[in-house]
């Protein structure tokens, strides 16, 4: 049977290029930060403007190569094309609906909204800070959270000082929130 009818794996044909992000849930807004909306943004510009037209570029070229079945050049950038193509949709359709919510706005305030960073203690009085984003630029290493994630969850409209009930694998822990603290209105001028 010729290759191109053959079917690819399954980690090819994920059509939403969300590598291994979490999907909004149902009925909610896809929320995000200016910041992280500029960065989806450069990264989809940055991939129709400057990654993809190479990589068409280099396909090109393996392709005028002759036998293709055998042309790792060519089998390796119809692959990589196929994979921007896939990021390229992503982004789009998660920067379609992005609802973009800033979180200076809550600057000097002491509950706990998107945007927020937030330091709470445990019942063993170790402290933890994260700040809660959207689940597009949330990253869990930085001590970023996505706002749908359970600790966010039971954070959200809660103030400082307030003890709020985090359900965990372990059982229910009570966490006090010690601090919040929104970024400053960017500067003008």
């Amino acid at each position: 049977m010729n290759k191109a009818f053959t079917k690819e794996s399954d980690a090819d044909t994920d059509d939403d290029g969300s590598a291994g992000l979490p999907a909004l849930p149902a009925g909610s807004k896809n929320y995000i930060t200016p910041q992280g909306y500029a960065r989806l943004r450069a990264e989809l510009l940055q991939l129709i403007d400057d990654e993809r037209p190479k990589v068409v570029e280099a396909v090109h070229w393996a392709a005028k190569n002759g036998d293709r079945s055998e042309n790792g050049d060519y089998l390796y950038g119809k692959k990589r094309l196929r994979e921007i193509d896939r990021r390229i949709r992503f982004l789009t359709k998660r920067l379609e609906i992005a609802e973009v919510s800033d979180p200076s706005l809550h600057h000097g305030g002491d509950q706990v909204f998107f945007g927020a960073t937030v330091t709470y203690a445990d019942d063993d009085g170790a402290e933890t800070t994260v700040t809660i984003l959207g689940i597009d630029e949330a990253d869990s290493h930085s001590g970023q959270v996505s706002w749908i994630s359970p600790i966010a969850r039971a954070l959200l409209k809660a103030r400082e000082g307030d003890s709020v009930r985090l359900l965990t694998p372990r059982g229910p822990q009570d966490i006090e929130i010690l601090r919040v603290h929104y970024p400053g209105p960017p500067a003008t001028g």
